[in-house]
């Protein structure tokens, strides 16, 4: 299949730059997949195209705050994004501007305030754009990031390091259900839920199970071979317990729908789905879901609004039919839905 076919025009004033004030105040659009139908909703309405008995599955990763600021003795600044640290406390970055920037020497990372934090040595630059640092504090990444860390937003998101708007920011661009530290990237689908909306779906009868996948850098990542299958996905690490597979196999065997809120949980539902039987299982999953896919366990899925030319747009077409997706998102555009990672939402059924 030609990447090309993933296209689409969007007006830029559709890109979300801001959250709404009350996150179950998205709009959402349903999508039956089998009809081509489209219904124009409200995410705070999601129970009325739930049935009791359904499961939806969500993400429980928890965003880290892995955008960060550096500048060299010269003063040019730098901008980072941290991706992990290994065993012996380096970390690996991408870092824009360091063009200029050689191996062995030493960057003063800023925190919060734009005050000097601490020195860090460029090890060594890829070809890839990646780095690696030596710090120089005695500290985990975690605990450092905390202290010179932003959230690390998607680029068509534009912000500065103003700390009042990181503030905002380190609140909203996390799910309220958010638990186990290790994301670089949120699992956008599920910004919309509110804990009051999750109690009043829970008293109407639906399931909630939790699965976690650490989403990457590589979830922004274009396709940019010509052909979607001489694309090479990211791998990213996930885990699902024994508690909520029990739960996904209840749901099953009792003849509800399991639905994924997002691409992200869908996934990795894919992935351990091999199987007959979801077990409780973790590792690294570079499960690569195109048109053409044979799915195994989801009846429906919640997901965003994705950018063009994007692998989280080919699962969406995978699932849902590339003509269906398409018209819906034209529809969305005729309508002004809010796009992107801030935007509004869509479920896929029937």
């Amino acid at each position: 299949m030609k990447t090309e076919a993933l296209d689409y025009d969007l007006p830029p004033e559709l890109i979300a730059q801001q959250p709404l004030r009350i996150r179950s105040d998205s709009r959402l659009l349903v999508l039956n997949r089998s009809a081509g139908d489209l219904v124009d909703s409200f995410f705070g309405r999601l129970g009325d195209f739930l049935l009791p008995g359904d499961c939806l599955v969500l993400n429980d990763t928890k965003v880290v705050a892995a955008r960060f600021f550096a500048r060299r003795g010269s003063g040019a600044r730098l901008e980072g994004l941290f991706l992990d640290e290994d065993a012996d406390g380096i970390w690996t970055v991408y870092l824009k501007g360091s063009r200029r920037v050689k191996p062995h020497e030493q960057l003063y990372l800023k925190d919060r305030e734009d005050a000097d934090f601490c020195t860090a040595e460029l090890l060594e630059k890829t070809d890839s754009g990646r780095c690696r640092l030596k710090l120089t504090i005695d500290a985990d990444a975690l605990t450092v990031l905390k202290r010179i860390g932003f959230p690390p937003l998607p680029p068509y998101i534009k912000r500065d390091s103003d700390p009042v708007l990181a503030a905002d920011d380190a609140l909203r661009y996390q799910t309220v259900y958010a638990r186990k530290a290790g994301a670089v990237a949120a699992p956008t689908a599920g910004l919309h839920f509110t804990e009051t909306l999750i109690e009043q779906l829970k008293h109407a009868g639906i399931h909630f199970a939790f699965i976690t996948l650490h989403v990457g850098a590589g979830t922004f990542k274009p396709v940019t071979a010509e052909y979607l299958e001489d694309h090479q996905i990211h791998s990213e690490q996930f885990s699902i317990d024994k508690e909520n597979a029990r739960t996904i196999e209840a749901v099953r065997s009792a003849g509800g729908r399991i639905i994924p809120v997002g691409t992200t949980s869908m996934r990795v539902l894919e992935t351990v789905a091999a199987s007959s039987e979801i077990r409780a299982t973790s590792g690294s999953t570079d499960l690569f879901i195109k048109p053409g896919y044979d799915f195994k366990i989801a009846s429906a899925m919640i997901t965003n609004f994705h950018l063009p030319r994007s692998s989280l747009l080919a699962l969406v077409a995978a699932f849902a039919g590339l003509e269906n997706v398409l018209a819906a998102y034209a529809h969305a555009i005729e309508q002004k839905y809010r796009f992107y990672s801030y935007g509004d939402a869509m479920l896929v059924a029937g």
